[in-house]
């Protein structure tokens, strides 16, 4: 086989992608990369198409390795906008790994590169991506502590400003190209990111404007997304009605997308509203619905949420006995899903739904069941446990609460350093080698004492019959053993040398850069050593910009060693029928306190700051990964070629 077969392939692997089977076409790019060519342009077209098959595939440490690919044969060849696409690439594919320094770095070399040669269509993507890392980021960081919008660290906001920064210059570089699609894009992500910073009236006028775009070009996905992230800015504003407007919509444009798991979502944000409008019918109506399509979609989650609900509803219009029902069904499945996911469980689920229990049955008159005696300290637990069980049992720390509660900052970090300091000398090794380590001659002695038949001592040099030593302080040994020791210790030492060596050129090997190995290239040493010799006169020394960017990659590899905080159920369990960040842990703090009051009556200024429903994120552009990938790329390559 040759070039052109591998040509053909690409060909047929690029249309099949385009069409939707991305894995069909993994295989006739794989087949052609086995084929082999010698043309550098096709290969790195075919390395940038397997790269962009993987990552819709979900495969993103293979289209990382094939994007790697396609920056090396850019990189060889001198193609400077070849180097560029490829980092948007790369890029894009480590935001959605979590390396966030790595991608910062990929997309603003495609920045600062697509600037140098005036290409405005790729600076456009390149600040897209930037915001959209920036963007990811935060939300990576907001995960834990305060959650609410506008409530976030100084980090994570931080991060949402940056993302704010490149979104508002994409919009205005995209208003230059008079591109009203991307500007739809720009404005929809801007509105998402003045949403968890707080800026509500913000949020809303860029998603107004991300919806008039929508409807220009009849996108009803986009539609539904800025109706819903309406819906939710409406509702931080206290303007319940116009928000159950937009979720209203959002319902109507999911059913007719057939979405079912939207459907749900937007059921159940109507649900909550109409609740906090104290329109109980209404929230009961919608969120049965919710739990019908929960169960259909065998979302335990959101059986849950949908059960909570219901019992708070029908508990708010005195019909206990529903109320009962669902509160007793949301806590059998909080317990299943904690069984059958192994894990702690929704602790202020089960907590919540017990206490619902408990105070329903108080006002049926019930008594209380086996499940209230062995649940009913869940609450108080989740409040006041501070430690795991498995803690209380450690043999390191033996001291009173007292002595914990009294113990300095000083105190502690000595016993930790204590401690730890035991695990580091548990990994040392220790070398049994010989006193005299200089290897200095030793100074013969008179005579070693030999013991005779009769078990008494002789030696010409002690009368008690015991070894001596002489003035200089050396061992008392004879003069014919210096040699053979002088030996022992040299082998000894040479035997610690060669093991050191060993050692350290395995860790000098581990850092050593290996030569590109580019798959599917024919007659690759020829030609990589003809490249290579071309550029070595042009080619400058690495600048100080380069040594910059490269300590910033290399100091996020110490990060990937950190152990990440246990999932104890604090953290949102997948849910494909509720918002990511929905009202149910929000709402109920402020039912915690009182809770029989509070299910009728929910304060209103309090409300605005206890609803944290989800913000749909903007779909990227058409193009692959919106990194200014090379689609197409082996089709111009036929055409270029005729």
């Amino acid at each position: 086989m040759d070039s052109s077969t591998c040509l053909e392939l690409a060909l047929e692997g690029e249309r099949l992608c385009k069409a939707g089977d991305c894995r069909a076409g993994v295989a006739f790019f794989e087949a052609a990369i086995q084929t082999g060519t010698d043309d550098l342009r096709t290969l790195s077209a075919i390395y940038s198409q397997l790269g962009n098959a993987y990552f819709y595939l979900g495969e993103y440490d293979k289209a990382m390795e094939y994007h790697k690919l396609d920056l090396t044969v850019a990189r060889t060849m001198g193609d400077r906008l070849g180097v560029a696409k490829a980092s948007g690439n790369l890029g894009n594919t480590l935001k959605v790994m979590g390396k966030f320094k790595e991608a910062i770095c990929c997309c603003e070399r495609h920045l600062s590169i697509s600037q140098e040669l005036e290409d405005k269509v790729g600076e456009g993507r390149a600040l897209y991506n930037l915001g959209n890392v920036y963007h990811a980021q935060g939300k990576h960081l907001g995960r834990i502590g305060p959650q609410e919008p506008g409530g976030f660290s100084d980090e994570v906001k931080h991060c949402l400003q940056k993302a704010v920064e490149y979104y508002a210059a994409n919009l205005r570089l995209m208003e230059e190209l008079n591109d009203r699609s991307a500007q739809g894009r720009a404005c929809g992500n801007l509105g998402n990111t003045h949403y968890l910073l707080g800026n509500f009236t913000q949020a809303i006028s860029y998603h107004n404007e991300r919806l008039a775009i929508a409807k220009e070009f009849g996108d009803k996905a986009a539609e539904r997304r800025a109706h819903s992230n309406l819906g939710n800015a409406h509702i931080f504003l206290g303007e319940f009605e116009t928000a159950a407007e937009h979720y209203k919509k959002t319902l109507q444009l999911a059913q007719e997308l057939g979405d079912r798991a939207v459907e749900a979502q937007a059921c159940y944000s109507l649900g909550n509203t109409y609740t906090l409008l104290r329109d109980y019918p209404m929230a009961i109506h919608y969120h049965l619905r919710h739990l019908a399509i929960a169960e259909e979609l065998t979302d335990k989650v959101g059986e849950g949420r949908a059960c909570w609900s219901l019992g708070n509803a029908y508990s708010a219009t005195n019909n206990n006995e529903k109320a009962l029902h669902y509160a007793t069904r949301h806590l059998e499945i909080s317990k299943e899903f904690a069984i059958n996911h192994r894990q702690i469980g929704d602790k202020t689920g089960q907590a919540a739904a017990q206490m619902n229990l408990t105070d329903i049955r108080k006002l049926l008159g019930l008594p209380p069941t086996p499940v209230d005696s062995e649940l009913s300290e869940s609450a108080e637990d989740v409040k006041s446990r501070t430690r795991r069980k498995s803690m209380e049992n450690m043999d390191l720390l033996k001291a009173s609460v007292n002595e914990e509660s009294s113990m300095d900052d000083d105190s502690f970090f000595e016993l930790l350093s204590r401690f730890q300091s035991k695990r580091m000398d548990d990994q040392r090794c220790t070398l049994s080698i010989d006193s005299n380590k200089e290897n200095q001659p030793e100074q013969p002695q008179q005579q070693v004492p030999t013991r005779r038949e009769g078990g008494s001592l002789s030696s010409t040099g002690s009368t008690n019959g015991t070894t001596t030593p002489s003035d200089s302080g050396a061992r008392t040994e004879l003069p014919s053993r210096v040699p053979e020791i002088k030996n022992d210790n040299c082998g000894v030492l040479e035997e610690l040398m060669e093991s050191i060596a060993g050692m350290q050129s395995r860790r000098m090997d581990e850092q050593r850069a290996s030569l590109p190995q580019l798959p599917g290239l024919n007659n690759q040493h020829a030609i990589l050593q003809r490249l290579s010799v071309a550029a070595s006169d042009s080619t400058p020394l690495p600048d100080d910009n380069f040594f910059d960017m490269l300590m910033r990659c290399q100091g996020s590899r110490i990060e990937d060693q950190r152990s990440s905080l246990p999932n104890d159920g604090s953290l949102p369990q997948s849910a494909p029928t509720v918002p990511d960040d929905d009202f149910f842990s929000l709402i109920m703090r402020f039912q915690s306190g009182r809770l029989e009051d509070q299910r009728s009556t929910m304060p209103l200024e309090a409300s605005r700051n206890s609803t944290h429903p989800t913000t749909d994120e903007e779909e990227p552009p058409s193009s692959a990964q919106s990194a200014g990938t090379k689609d197409g790329l082996v089709s111009r390559l036929v055409k270029g070629r005729k």
